[in-house]
Formats: structure tokens, sequence, C-alpha cells
């Protein structure tokens, strides 16, 4: 096969598996290191399929992947780009997991906005950037369907909510008394509780790390494949 064939197979390849994944390992650099890149779209999707008219992350193709990128000689460093609107609790939680747990070097990116459980999923990499128009939406744990009111359900809610902030203030600056005090603001969101944040304003609390661009996130996760040990 002729090296221009070849290049056009690999470019088909890569495209098609963007278009099924939203996923891409980047390998055209002057250090020969190979970054993949990982896409958390629209909503988290947990158990159950949502509408086929959403745009979805599905965790049972992000948590496989993750796992063989763990594994995996050819992979230096995970570029995560976010743009979701939240989703499914125990989903989200799971990808944050994995993340945080990788021993390669990992870096998010806020781009649009990271809202809700996509938001310890933005801090589980060992550096952060966000957009100065990006948004993060912090709010408490909400629950689809009947409720029964019973004190167990209070318990169950406030368990998962404590999952959710101890996960982000251990990976993250923000203090856990702060952190609360942000998802239970009332005086702006109009039909619920919770806090928005923008750009620096994520950055001012503790949340992420710096603000900045796709420039900064990928010479960044370059400075990290050359010092793999440095974490967060």
């Amino acid at each position: 096969m002729s090296e221009k064939n070849k290049r056009i197979e690999e470019e088909e390849h890569q495209d098609e598996r963007i278009e099924k994944t939203g996923q891409l390992t980047l390998n055209h650099n002057a250090d020969h290191k190979n970054i993949h890149l990982l896409s958390i779209i629209g909503e988290i999707e947990g158990h159950d399929n949502l509408s086929g008219n959403s745009k979805t992350t599905k965790y049972e193709h992000i948590l496989p992947q993750l796992a063989a990128i763990e594994d995996s000689q050819d992979i230096d460093g995970v570029l995560v780009i976010l743009n979701t609107m939240g989703g499914d609790v125990e989903a989200g939680l799971a990808i944050a997991e994995m993340l945080a747990s990788l021993s390669k070097p990992t870096v998010s990116l806020v781009l649009g906005g990271s809202h809700s459980i996509g938001v310890p999923i933005a801090v589980s990499t060992r550096y952060s950037y966000i957009v100065p128009t990006g948004t993060m939406v912090i709010h408490p744990v909400r629950m689809n369907g009947m409720v029964i009111g019973v004190p167990q359900t209070f318990d169950y809610f406030k368990q998962i909510q404590d999952r959710i902030t101890g996960f982000v203030c251990n990976h993250c600056e923000i203090s856990k008394n702060r952190l609360e005090e942000l998802m239970m603001e009332t005086g702006m969101l109009t039909k619920d509780v919770g806090t928005i944040l923008v750009g620096q304003e994520a950055v001012k609390m503790g949340i992420i790390d710096e603000v900045g661009g796709i420039d900064k996130a990928v010479r960044k996760l370059h400075e990290l494949m050359k010092n793999p040990i440095e974490s967060k």
C-alpha cells in the first residue's frame, strides 16, 4: 500500500471513530507522544437508554476505553474535553473515579459547560482548564420518578451527596463547606437551587486550576508526559 493510500485509510478510520465514539488518538507531534482525546458531551447516560434524539456519553463505552488506555504502552496521556449537561450520578462518578486512578497524565478542558455530575469528571484529572465563557452548574442531587417520603430516603440522598462532594473536594481546592454553600444558593437559578460559575469564577472558587483553551491544555499535557510522576 502506498504512503498516500495508507494516510487516507488512517484518516477515514479516525473520522469513523470520532463519529461513533467521540474519541481520537493524537500522534502527530514532535515529541512522538500519543495523546488520547476523550470527549464527554451531552447527557451522561446511565443504565437506561436515553432518547435517540439526545446527544449522550455512554459510560459502557468510556470505562473499557479507559481500562485499555491504562494497559496500553502506545498511549502517553489523556485529554478530556467536556461539554455536558450532567446526567446519571453513578455513571458520572464511575467515569470520574476511572480517570482519577489512571497512572497516565490527564488534563481536562471545560468547553461550553460541565454541569452537575460533570463537575467531578472535570476535576478528576491531574490538571484542569476552563475557557473564559465555559460554565459549571453546582447543585444538589436530583431524582426522577416517585420518591418515598421516609427518613431512609433522605439518608440515601445525603449519602449520594456526600459521595459527590467528597470526591470533588479531594480533587480540587474548594472546601466542603464552600461547595455545599454553592449547591444551596437560592438566588441564582430560577427553578432550582444552586450556582452557575463562569470561567474565571470556577478558578477563583478553587474548582478548576486555570482559565485556558486547547492550546494551554495540550501544552500542559505534554509537560506532564515529560514528568509523569507529577501529580495534582
